[in-house]
């Protein structure tokens, strides 16, 4: 277990970003180190469906002066839909965070024998051997797929891959039973965490969807929403700002707080560059979350 100082250095803040323990490229030493070199003061690694990276990233963090929060972005569902929930300064130990992973592992592996059995129907043969190989200790998912189907020649790169194959609609694109979205916030506030609504803007909602989505989260007790996922629109953010107020309702209520993250999963893609945005000045941000629960418990220090 680990602990966030009480005078958290925010000059540049990225809290969403992806190592090899799940889908990134960079190990999580170097990811830290390339958070670094961009400047980054706080970041949380929130691998897909796993903690497996931040020992290893925490410890990066001590060595170069920058403080790596532990984080997950769980996969879950809204009704049929698939969303992501981010879990920031989360307790790695905690029992029931380790059978929501435990789970999802399950679910992951279920998952890829299913892409690859459809894939060799299609002619590509050696799909799971191959994204395992790819993938090693890390959790098993279709950008390992991506990477194999490229390696093995039969698309000339990743993007083509999820184009032809892997992308929504598409043969490798299986549905998976994931928690839903209650039990999921519910499972990060009970290992000590934050929950975050990840990307909001990515899941292809209207306007109307959204913010049903948005006031669902908040009745289900998710209290912050990531405003900022890499480079966006300011009218889009502007718009998202708006809907979150909105899904509050009361006028006395607290408001939704905001999160922000590259998303980074790999080098050469600068609209995903770690610490590549900024938070309005004018908006709650989720570690003022961490400020009042260590001010509400003096003496303590915040767990992560």
């Amino acid at each position: 277990m680990s602990f966030l100082p009480e005078d958290l250095n925010t000059d540049l803040v990225d809290l969403h970003c992806h190592s090899t323990a799940s889908d990134g490229i960079l190990s999580p030493t170097e990811l830290v180190s390339r958070a670094k070199s961009q400047g980054v003061t706080l970041m949380a690694l929130t691998d897909h469906d796993t903690v497996g990276g931040v020992a290893e990233a925490q410890a990066a963090g001590d060595q170069l002066g920058i403080t790596v929060a532990t984080g997950i972005e769980f996969s879950s569902l809204w009704g049929r839909r698939s969303v992501h929930i981010v879990g920031l300064n989360i307790d790695p130990a905690s029992a029931r965070l380790r059978e929501a992973i435990a789970l999802r592992e399950e679910l992951r592996e279920e998952r890829a024998e299913r892409i690859a059995e459809r894939l060799h129907k299609r002619g590509f043969e050696g799909a799971l051997k191959g994204g395992r190989a790819i993938a090693g200790d890390s959790v098993l998912g279709r950008p390992h797929f991506a990477r194999w189907l490229v390696e093995a020649g039969h698309v000339e790169d990743t993007a083509r891959a999820f184009k032809r194959y892997l992308g929504a609609g598409k043969i490798g694109d299986v549905r998976v039973e994931w928690p839903q979205l209650r039990e999921t916030v519910e499972t990060i506030q009970s290992a000590g965490g934050t929950a975050v609504l990840a990307h909001p803007l990515k899941y292809g909602l209207t306007r109307t969807q959204l913010l049903r989505l948005l006031t669902e989260y908040h009745h289900s007790g998710g209290n912050a929403v990531e405003l900022l996922c890499g480079r966006q629109n300011p009218t889009q953010t502007r718009e998202l700002r708006s809907l979150m107020a909105l899904s509050v309702g009361d006028s006395n209520a607290a408001p939704m707080h905001s999160s922000l993250g590259s998303d980074f999963h790999q080098p050469e893609q600068p609209w995903r560059e770690l610490g590549c945005v900024r938070l309005p000045e004018d908006v709650e941000p989720v570690w003022n979350l961490w400020h009042t629960l260590h001010r509400d418990r003096p003496g303590e220090a915040i767990s992560a």
